[in-house]
């Protein structure tokens, strides 16, 4: 008698799915099961990207990339890549339509400021100069290709005019270029004077006679700073301002001074006669974001009228400060602050702060990213130091 057997293949009934699958279906629990693992698995407090909240991702400038411009730089952050290159030409006193009442009114505030004793006079100068005359003109754009939502073709993007006035505001608050950089002079020859033999002393821009006649700008220089970002993969600013501040660092001015004879502007060509700009300090940015744990604590808080007292029962909200965020935790923070800070003589200076999206982040949380900042501004130094 034959027996027959019956086998089947069991199914797995198993509906596990692989990170990568996990994180595009429910990528804000895919994020705070990574900042908030259970206690009985002793495992710390990561990002999905493995790292921690205060935590940048690693950075690397590279000076002198482009051979056309004066200037250049490569900066990453991560897989953030940002090229700038800066280009001076030079604005003529004389294509200025408002450059004698200009003069008239810098003469005017430098003999007030003198008789006051103003030390900061010639930095108000400086900055009254640059911003009047428009001699910075950054300018951001996004590579095709940098990310997916962007298509061949299309206009400007909110995010590119965006972070074009935001370079060109902090280029202004920590008034990082001087105008003396830019500015062209020529020295007019004393004809009184029995030296003015030699016609070619009137000419050296970096001469003043005694007693002579006073020095006048012929000239500016305009630098016009051109950003591309390569790839967007979150943080854009801080490494768009990356390559702008290595790109300056590494600008050289030619020498120019006023011919008189054919009333232009003439350069030498020699790269040793080109000059560094002096730049005041080294400001740098640092961003932050606010990761809440529960999502619908912002709206609970305005439909549910006890929700406060709710949150009060069951703790405090869950909530991390993410140092550098990329693409996939900025799409999950709606709340972000940048701090700007420098430092004199081993002290740390905040040169601007800004938050905006949320009230989540309070005044002890800000003294907590300045700290953070200022050791963020110690290893950038090193960074852009070793350019």
């Amino acid at each position: 008698m034959a027996s027959s057997t019956t086998t089947s293949n069991p199914i797995s009934s198993s509906l596990s799915l692989p990170p990568s699958q996990f994180a595009r279906l429910q990528p804000h629990a895919y994020l705070l099961a990574h900042l908030s693992p259970p206690p009985a698995s002793n495992q710390p407090s990561l990002r999905a990207n493995g790292r921690a909240a205060s935590q940048f991702r690693v950075t690397s400038a590279n000076p002198g990339s482009l051979t056309h411009t004066n200037g250049s730089a490569v900066a990453r952050i991560g897989e953030t890549t940002a090229v700038c290159g800066v280009r001076a030409e030079i604005l003529h006193t004389k294509d200025i339509a408002s450059w004698s009442v200009l003069q008239a009114s810098s003469e005017q505030n430098f003999d007030k400021s003198n008789e006051a004793g103003v030390a900061e006079s010639q930095d108000e100068e400086d900055q009254g100069h640059i911003q009047d005359l428009n001699l910075l003109v950054p300018n951001l754009s996004l590579s095709t290709g940098c990310a997916p939502g962007l298509t061949p073709g299309a206009p400007p993007s909110a995010l590119a005019q965006s972070l074009s006035h935001q370079i060109l505001s902090l280029l202004h608050t920590t008034r990082l270029v001087r105008a003396d950089d830019l500015r062209i002079w020529y020295q007019p020859p004393n004809l009184d004077s029995e030296e003015f033999r030699n016609a070619g002393e009137g000419m050296d821009v970096d001469a003043e006679e005694s007693g002579g006649p006073e020095r006048e700008i012929k000239a500016f220089w305009v630098l016009y700073i051109d950003v591309m970002i390569l790839s967007l993969a979150g943080n854009t600013f801080d490494a768009a301002w990356t390559s702008v501040l290595a790109a300056l660092r590494a600008t050289k001015l030619p020498k120019a001074w006023w011919d008189a004879d054919n009333e232009t502007i003439l350069c030498s060509d020699d790269i040793a006669d080109a000059q560094k700009l002096s730049l005041r300090g080294l400001p740098v940015s640092s961003s932050f974001c606010s990761f809440e744990g529960d999502v619908a604590a912002d709206w609970r808080a305005v439909v549910i009228p006890d929700a406060e007292e709710q949150k009060q029962k069951k703790g405090a909200q869950q909530r991390w400060i993410l140092a550098d965020p990329d693409g996939y935790e900025e799409g999950l923070s709606q709340e972000r602050a940048s701090v700007v800070v420098d430092k004199e003589n081993g002290k740390t200076v905040i040169v601007k702060m800004e938050k905006h999206g949320g009230w989540a982040v309070d005044s002890d949380d800000m003294r907590q990213l300045v700290d953070v900042s200022a050791q963020r501004w110690d290893e950038m130094k090193r960074i852009l130091d070793q350019c």
